[in-house]
């Protein structure tokens, strides 16, 4: 008999699944390759059911042989190992980001003479309304609130980019990039306090309250699936603290971040410019002790932000706040600084690693913007946050269009530096 591969990353399987199983039989037997959790996460989207029930529900069709754990994006080490006579896929990949993974596919069966056969992509409304469910379901709170901790298992760095209204959050969700490996993409939104207050043309003192800072956490959750990362601020009173946490807590946000100062708050950017006065030890570890103390789930991170080094109050405060936040019960710690260079933070991931090697830690190259991900990651950072570029890029976009359109008193002068808005409109998903 021939050997068939196709491979699946899918929680059900529905009419075009079978299709391509059907197919696939007819070439031969048929090995079914399950897309491994982390290859899912970094290709496509988070599973809802875990890897073994993916598993039970190839095998429960009757038309596999034998499943297979396919642990990259890219098709080499299994073809490598299982060099099948065919593989078989729908054709919907010919047109989209993953051609790569196509030519990826086409270049191994080439080595040793074996063939891919493309069957016609499934498009019906049966179809169409299960996939729409998956989507569902992965925005559920239930499932969205625990994949923050999922993901942080699951890749070497999280990176999170600052959204701020439903369609930042769209853009987030959908950008994808093909690279070496194959497709890449974001792990994470972050909704800044000062890009959600730029927004509102409000300073960012928090003046924008958390009832406003819901609505736009509204607006991202009902259009994404991704994981939500809060920039809590102070966090405010401790009384207020515990409501907000376990408000956030039902609404599916995964963390909240709030930073160790006091006061009327102040953005960390202009470090000791203006007065900022830093909380002390023992307040904000009784602060992240009570938000701890409210939870319903042990999905939800309180993750404590340090601005030690912003305020310049050196590296072994900083250091004593990281470990006296983690005694506190703290899910995660974010140490900021405002220097062009990594130096200081790089410095602080080492000594901070020395003597703990689990807590996430959470960095914002915001002005120390050359370091990659791949140092940050072997310094020990966990997870990356780009915190303002979105609100940043489309500010000047959007005053150099009103300018030309005020000196040319029309629209053609700016129009090639427009994106078509049906290009805009096909972010958006159809109910």
């Amino acid at each position: 008999m021939k050997k068939v591969y196709a491979c699946f990353c899918t929680d059900v399987i529905h009419e075009g699944h079978l299709n391509i199983l059907k197919t696939a039989a007819r070439y031969g037997e048929v090995y079914a390759g399950v897309m491994s959790d982390r290859a899912m996460v970094r290709f496509n989207r988070f599973p809802t059911v875990s890897q073994e029930r993916r598993k039970e529900i190839l095998l429960e069709t009757g038309l596999v042989k034998e499943i297979l754990v396919q642990e990259d994006i890219m098709y080499d080490m299994v073809l490598k190992e299982l060099q099948p006579d065919y593989v078989v896929h729908g054709d919907n990949w010919k047109h989209s980001k993953e051609n790569i993974i196509r030519e990826n596919v086409l270049q191994n069966l080439a080595k040793y003479g074996g063939k891919l056969v493309e069957v016609p992509y499934t498009y019906n409304e049966t179809v169409k309304k299960i996939d729409a469910n998956m989507l569902e379901k992965l925005a559920m709170p239930e499932f969205r609130r625990k994949r923050l901790r999922q993901v942080l298992g699951m890749r070497p760095i999280v990176k999170a980019l600052e959204v701020h209204s439903g369609l930042t959050g769209l853009i987030a969700e959908k950008t994808v990039v093909t690279t070496e490996d194959g497709l890449d993409q974001f792990d994470a939104m972050w909704i800044s306090s000062l890009c959600d207050s730029t927004a509102k043309g409000k300073p960012d003192i928090e003046l924008v309250d958390m009832s406003s800072r819901i609505r736009t956490i509204d607006d991202v959750l009902d259009v994404t699936t991704k994981p939500i990362i809060l920039d809590g601020d102070t966090g405010g009173l401790i009384e207020h603290f515990v409501y907000n946490v376990r408000t956030l807590e039902r609404m599916g946000v995964s963390a909240v971040i709030i930073e160790d100062k006091t006061g009327l708050k102040k953005n960390s950017l202009f470090g000791t410019e203006v007065e900022q006065t830093q909380d002390t030890i023992e307040n904000f570890s009784a602060k992240i002790r009570a938000g701890k103390s409210v939870l319903r789930t042990d999905d939800f991170m309180i993750i404590a932000r340090i601005e030690s080094l912003i305020l310049e109050r050196g590296m072994e405060d900083a250091l004593a706040r990281a470990f006296a936040y983690v005694e506190a019960g703290a899910d995660g710690i974010m140490i900021h600084s405002r220097k062009k260079e990594p130096s200081e933070i790089l410095d602080f991931c080492c000594r901070f690693r020395r003597q703990d090697r689990d807590t996430p830690i959470v960095v914002v190259p915001t002005s120390f913007n050359s370091i990659t991900e791949e140092e940050l990651a072997e310094a020990g950072v966990n997870i990356v946050i780009y915190a303002n570029q979105l609100t940043r890029s489309a500010f000047p976009a959007m005053q150099g269009v009103a300018v030309d359109i005020l000196k040319n008193h029309r629209a053609l002068e700016v129009d090639e530096r427009l994106m078509p808005f049906k290009d805009i409109i096909r972010l958006i998903d159809d109910i």
